[in-house]
């Protein structure tokens, strides 16, 4: 049975590749982002290719706005069934005591903020239908501090603290929470970290193997077909050279 899933962050990385992989298991997307023009070039690209694809511009940072975008969606669109909480980035790798208080915001806001407002507007209405999956992208930054990691590392913690207790809170019920903990993936994660430095960023994925976008998104589907009495809690996902947060080996 084909579902209507909705994907935060959707215009590059994790977000992107997870839109392709359900699209291609004949879901019906709903893409948001901040980007208006890249949410209509993929639109394009998935409609080509068969998808039903609804687009909704705005910052998950912006409860206001997510609200009215929301509350856009056609009455056929309305009973989402799987919410990909993917919108998240890392900003800066100085130590604690160093940060930058605008990049502490933005992570904050993003990371966790922008999540439980996603939460709070979309599951009530799969507890009312007794129906619905919540996917969100957490990291095995989440599981243990890194050097430079402080903050990023926090928000982390808080998803899968955040995924543990909506779990727990519908435990009731058919609704499946589920918390993907990716390692190293080669998206424009890195040079968004470092505030565009591309040298500092091709640095993180040097002599290793990285995941990609594609990899993540495959255990997503994967979770969400799963029977409906399988219940994908948490999935650690780490490339083949990487054994934690902080051993890599790169050769």
């Amino acid at each position: 049975m084909n579902k209507i899933v909705l994907i935060t962050g959707a215009t590059s990385g994790i977000g992107l590749a997870c839109a392709r992989k359900f699209a291609a298991n004949g879901d019906k997307l709903i893409l948001t982002g901040r980007n208006e023009v890249r949410l209509s070039e993929i639109q394009e690209e998935l409609t080509a290719q068969g998808a039903e694809v609804i687009t909704l511009t705005f910052d998950v940072r912006d409860r206001e706005k997510a609200t009215s975008c929301l509350n856009t969606l056609p009455q056929d669109w309305q009973n989402i069934d799987v919410l990909v909480n993917n919108a998240g980035l890392a900003l800066g790798l100085e130590p604690e005591y160093e940060g930058s208080f605008d990049d502490w915001e933005t992570m904050i806001d993003t990371n966790i903020k922008g999540l439980l407002t996603m939460t709070r507007l979309v599951v009530p209405g799969m507890v009312a239908r007794e129906s619905g999956h919540i996917i969100n992208i957490g990291s095995v930054a989440g599981d243990a501090a890194y050097a430079g990691g402080n903050v990023y590392c926090a928000t982390k913690a808080a998803v899968k603290a955040l995924s543990d207790g909506l779990r727990i809170d519908v435990a009731n019920t058919p609704i499946r929470v589920t918390n993907l903990k990716p390692g190293l993936v080669e998206t424009n994660f890195s040079n968004t970290r470092f505030h565009g430095d591309t040298n500092r960023a091709s640095n993180v994925y040097k002599g290793i193997k990285p995941l990609t976008g594609d990899d993540i998104a495959d255990v997503a589907v994967y979770a969400s077909n799963a029977p409906a009495h399988v219940q994908i809690a948490e999935v650690l996902i780490l490339a083949t050279h990487q054994a934690n947060g902080s051993v890599i080996v790169r050769k």
